[in-house]
């Protein structure tokens, strides 16, 4: 049986409290820069152990696709692709100030990409990066392609061989792996323009004999099946490098250094996918251009939870709060508890600024996911539409404004001359 904790009568507390001095209670409650930084690795191993664990969902529900191709394995394995988007989006936040992840990101989640390197594409509205060599290469209908004046044997589809074919010719639209390789295999082009709709692949893409369309379907099974395995062995990666149970990693390489130099990398990081890429080059880059071919998910039309999920996992950082995929919810030392220690104000207005800027970032998921006319962020976009435009420029002005605060909380950090990747944008 579990005892219950021994409650000292109210003057018998007070008499305690007398006994122990002031600056060791103080000391209890005082977050320093240490714990903090050692925590933002706990909530970094967090997110993607979660990522992984989705992954690894996601991989499975491709080999039962695999396996068994049909409408429901390939309902089944798209729906794990939007559940896998959940925790890697919220990750983003640890990707600007730190190295190790910013190298490894683009193999995982790079775009725009031109889709006609992967698999076929319908020729009259393909629209890709000009002068790219690679844009029509279509791996999965040749054993060899000619990118660059250079021929490359792609006889065997490997997820060695696909990680090789990254921005091939030089150019970063030839993306061969990731979460958006996978999602054109698993939806395929979105052809609906401005109209409502996303990509419709069908399940017989992977299917054997007579039953295959598009033709060359064991290759596209192969390509699909090593993608989703890249993406698994990529993650697991880096959730070694945050493990707190492995030597010689980014994690103790992270926490040796000063804790000045930690909190710098927490601010740029959260500053920078704020305001340089999701407020400019997610949001910005889209609406001015009325492109939708710089929507971040575009096959799928899931990019207004692309931009939800980033926008909280800058919230997360300053919080100090991830809540995981099983409910749990990890908690700790946050940059909020060390700016509230010496300007509450400062902490309550960045705090009422993450508020706002998270449901401008909602009201864009509502109208997606609305079950009457849903607005996608392709629709958003469309020239002409009014509504897309002011919901879009609410958010990124809300995005705009809590970077200013992030700037202000760096300084009462003694974090001096942050400048967050503003992307070239201005705002």
């Amino acid at each position: 049986m579990t005892s219950l904790p021994v409650r000292l009568p109210l003057t018998s507390a007070i008499a305690l409290a007398a006994l122990i001095p002031v600056s060791a209670l103080a000391a209890e409650d005082t977050v320093t820069p240490e714990s903090v930084v050692s925590h933002y690795a706990d909530v970094a191993h967090a997110t993607y152990a979660d990522a992984l664990s989705a992954a690894q969902k996601l991989n499975e529900r491709i080999d039962a696709l695999l396996k068994a191709p049909s409408a429901e394995t390939l309902a089944a394995a798209r729906q794990a692709w939007l559940e896998a988007r959940v925790p890697y989006q919220q990750s983003e936040v640890f990707r600007f100030g730190n190295p190790i992840v910013d190298n490894w990101e683009g193999q995982l989640n790079a775009w725009p990409l031109d889709e006609g390197m992967i698999d076929y594409v319908a020729s009259d509205d393909y629209q890709h990066e000009l002068g790219n060599a690679g844009a029509t290469a279509n791996i999965v209908a040749n054993t060899s392609i000619e990118v660059g004046g250079e021929t490359l044997d792609v006889s065997e589809i490997t997820p060695e061989l696909l990680a090789d074919l990254n921005e091939v010719g030089g150019s970063e639209a030839n993306v061969a792996t990731g979460y958006h390789a996978l999602e054109f295999l698993l939806w395929g082009q979105d052809l609906n323009g401005f109209d409502s709709g996303n990509g419709e692949r069908p399940a017989s893409d992977y299917m054997t004999g007579d039953d295959c369309t598009h033709g060359n379907c064991d290759r596209r099974r192969a390509y699909l099946d090593a993608a989703s395995d890249l993406l698994v062995n990529d993650l697991e990666w880096m959730v070694a490098q945050w493990s707190p149970d492995q030597q010689e990693n980014y994690r103790q390489a992270l926490l040796s250094e000063p804790a000045q130099e930690g909190l710098r990398r927490i601010l740029f990081g959260m500053g920078s996918l704020s305001l340089g890429e999701l407020a400019g080059e997610r949001m910005k880059v889209a609406l001015e251009a009325n492109s939708y071919e710089d929507e971040h998910d575009c096959f799928s039309d899931n990019t207004h939870n692309s931009h939800f999920y980033n926008g909280l996992g800058v919230q997360n950082v300053y919080l100090g709060e991830y809540e995981r995929l099983d409910g749990s919810v990890i908690e700790g030392p946050s940059v909020a508890d060390l700016v509230a220690q010496q300007d509450a104000e400062l902490d309550a207005t960045l705090r009422e600024q993450f508020e706002a800027s998270m449901a401008e970032l909602e009201d864009l998921k509502v109208a997606a996911e609305a079950e009457s006319s849903p607005m996608a962020f392709d629709m958003m976009i469309a020239p002409g539409n009014e509504q897309g435009e002011e919901m879009i420029n609410g958010a990124i002005l809300a995005l705009v404004t809590q970077t200013g605060s992030i700037e202000k909380v760096a300084g009462t950090l003694g974090v001096t001359s942050l400048q967050p990747d503003d992307a070239g944008h201005a705002f």
